[in-house]
């Protein structure tokens, strides 16, 4: 049995790996704890959610009271999610401060999880049926109306009705248990083109030369940072459980009353705040999904001279005025939709998406100087 096991693993334990990459390649195996959890507690939670508009609700402060450890299940799901887009926000900065979409199948791959995880999550999100859980399913969902011709109908279709009632919720929770599986698969597909070509490296050259296996050298390193993950994951969970939730969460949804801000949940903020700068309907639903598909185009921009960015000063300081205007444009999307946050969350959309097209030609100026 043992013989089997290792014999099963020796692919992965095996794997030649570049020499030279660093912690910041841990986040790739810290999603992977991210995602088991999320599974494993959601399937708890399940035992005991309800999908009725005027059970759900109460089934959720059921859980919390009366269900052996209930509370910290249903923490360990609610701030993992937090976790998980923490872990992929970073995976996805690093991806793009070293050029790793040069693998181009694996980055593809990885942002069709991206996708599929933001619906996950935002299925999710609906689920506790709380004030801004309603709203923001509302306001969401009404997006899609913005679509020509078929946008009502389309709405009409989700919501299994004229409004947001029992159908939609049930449909909510099939869409939220069944994706984590899909995510699984792509995640798998993953692994598989990245095992095909290998691991980036800081340097962004060629390390055939300068591997060595993974295990014990790169465990180790990743158990290190599977021990730093789970200590500020505990504080998170267990001493600040509710930090990053809002607090119109803990009044259960009423359609008869709205909220004075209706935001979703702060990983979808620069996305929200993207979306209120548009002034035009459809333009605004286009900016969001642009706002995630235009990571594919990363690897159509990627004609120059060096694979890394440590190569290239000027763009390096463009990246982290991209990290910055990200966190400014989450910023706004806490705020109201009023001046001067309007105006700001316009000047930084801008800026938002201007990077990636300025980020290309300033390496090719560069490699110009070079030559």
């Amino acid at each position: 049995m043992k013989k089997n096991m290792l014999k099963t693993l020796s692919p992965m334990l095996n794997l030649p790996t570049p020499a030279s990459i660093s912690f910041m390649w841990n986040f790739g195996s810290l999603l992977m704890i991210c995602l088991i959890n999320q599974i494993l507690t959601g399937l708890f939670l399940a035992f005991h959610y309800k999908t009725d508009i005027n059970l759900a609700f109460q089934s959720i402060i059921n859980m919390n009271r009366n269900i052996n450890f209930g509370w910290l299940i249903r923490s360990f799901h609610a701030n993992g999610a937090s976790m998980f887009f923490i872990m992929i926000y970073i995976h996805i900065s690093r991806g793009i401060y070293m050029n790793s979409f040069n693998f181009k199948m694996t980055w593809i791959i990885g942002v069709i999880l991206l996708l599929l995880t933001m619906m996950t999550a935002f299925v999710g999100y609906v689920l506790p049926w709380g004030q801004m859980s309603f709203w923001g399913a509302t306001v969401i969902t009404n997006l899609l109306s913005a679509i020509p011709y078929l946008g009502n109908s389309i709405v009409i279709w989700i919501w299994g009705g004229f409004s947001i009632n029992n159908a939609t919720l049930t449909r909510f929770f099939s869409i939220h248990f069944i994706l984590p599986f899909i995510i699984i698969l792509f995640t798998f597909i993953h692994l598989f083109f990245l095992h095909l070509t290998g691991s980036n490296n800081p340097l962004g050259i060629n390390s055939n030369f300068d591997k060595i296996t993974f295990s014990p050298y790169f465990l180790i390193k990743d158990l290190i940072g599977l021990i730093m993950f789970m200590w500020m994951f505990f504080i998170l969970a267990l001493i600040f459980p509710y930090l990053l939730n809002d607090h119109n969460n803990f009044i259960m949804a009423n359609s008869m009353i709205t909220p004075n801000h209706i935001q979703p949940e702060w990983y979808f903020l620069f996305s929200y705040s993207i979306l209120r700068a548009i002034p035009n309907k459809l333009g605004g639903v286009i900016a969001l999904m642009l706002s995630i598909l235009i990571l594919l185009i990363l690897p159509m921009l990627n004609n120059k001279n060096f694979l890394s960015n440590k190569f290239y000063p000027l763009n390096k300081f463009l990246f982290w005025m991209f990290i910055m205007t990200f966190f400014i444009l989450t910023w706004i999307g806490m705020q109201p939709v009023e001046y001067p946050f309007i105006t700001t969350g316009q000047i930084f959309t801008t800026i938002y998406f201007s990077y990636f097209f300025i980020n290309f030609y300033i390496m090719k100026l560069w490699d110009k100087l070079l030559i």
